[in-house]
């Protein structure tokens, strides 16, 4: 399958000029961005156009629901003011809230539909290799087009781990890696090759991957990079080595990790500075959220996030 080149030029931009506008040889450049943010519940359009950030992770609904879906209108009002609005989907888990959930298939699910996640009341892993959950995906993705999203921001691409045991790790990596080069050839046939696709976690993909994917995307997104919570993350050693070849590819990586309790106290302020100082010093954009996870506000300190 042919893929479309992404690769970016790195190129300053200019203040206040929208950074959403900017193009390099046809492609949007994100390289140059400086900070982003990742909110997902009852996000605020108003908020986040004057929130500072180059580039905001969001969903395509307040709520999750078609009903409360952002307008192309209130899409396009962010990205005038120069934030990149990127919107967030699971293509590895079906989650009961969306759109496309039926009812009915708790007593009579699709082939594709697994177990539900014990962590996550209302997630089901899917098996996304499976014709019937893309297609779904596709028409979610439609949605996000036609709102004027900038890009998507791919969850759950780890669930690969979690049908390895039954299939194979290998099989189902490769799986994986073909569903993202299709939803990016899907995607930049209908909003253009500017069309940003950054997967979150999942980036031992990279092990899979012939380097078609690494060209393909337009970045990483990880969490728990540096801290797991208020903890110094177990995984750090094993995420850098992978994460660092993006950077060497000259794509952006997105570290986001739960690591502000909140008080911002000197312990608190401590905790965040080691994390952003650690994934700067690495070439990657931190990203300090709150330990609930919950991403149901802007995790803003004045100076520091976004930098001024």
């Amino acid at each position: 399958m042919a893929q479309q080149n992404v690769t970016s030029t790195i190129q300053t931009t200019p203040k206040g000029e929208n950074s959403s506008q900017i193009q390099v040889k046809g492609r949007l450049n994100i390289s140059s961005i400086r900070s982003w943010a990742y909110w997902l519940q009852n996000a605020s359009p108003e908020v986040i156009a004057k929130s500072g950030f180059d580039l905001v992770v969001m969903d395509y609904s307040r709520d999750g629901s078609d009903e409360r879906a952002y307008t192309r209108e209130e899409i396009e009002m962010i990205k005038r003011t120069g934030v990149i609005p990127i919107a967030y989907i699971s293509i590895g888990e079906a989650e009961n809230y969306r759109f496309y959930w039926k009812e009915g298939w708790k007593e009579n699910p699709p082939a594709w539909l697994g177990p539900e996640n014990p962590d996550w009341e209302g997630n089901y892993a899917v098996k996304y290799w499976e014709e019937g959950w893309k297609q779904i995906i596709f028409k979610y993705l439609d949605k996000i087009i036609a709102q004027g999203f900038s890009g998507v921001y791919l969850d759950k691409v780890d669930e690969y781990w979690f049908w390895a045991k039954k299939y194979g790790e290998s099989w189902t990596a490769r799986q994986m890696i073909e569903f993202i080069l299709e939803i990016a050839n899907y995607t930049r046939s209908k909003a253009g090759p500017s069309f940003i696709i950054i997967p979150q976690n999942g980036e031992y993909l990279l092990e899979y991957d012939n380097g078609t994917l690494l060209e393909t995307v337009s970045g990483w997104a990880s969490e728990d990079v540096f801290y797991n919570g208020l903890e110094p993350s177990p995984w750090t050693d094993e995420k850098v080595s992978l994460l660092d070849r993006v950077v060497k590819a000259g794509k952006v990586v997105l570290a986001v990790d739960y690591a502000d309790d909140g008080t911002k106290s000197q312990e608190d302020m401590a905790r965040i500075l080691d994390f952003i100082e650690k994934a700067q010093d690495r070439g990657y954009l931190p990203y300090a959220a709150l330990e609930d996870r919950e991403l149901d506000r802007l995790d803003v300190i004045p100076g520091i996030q976004p930098p001024t």
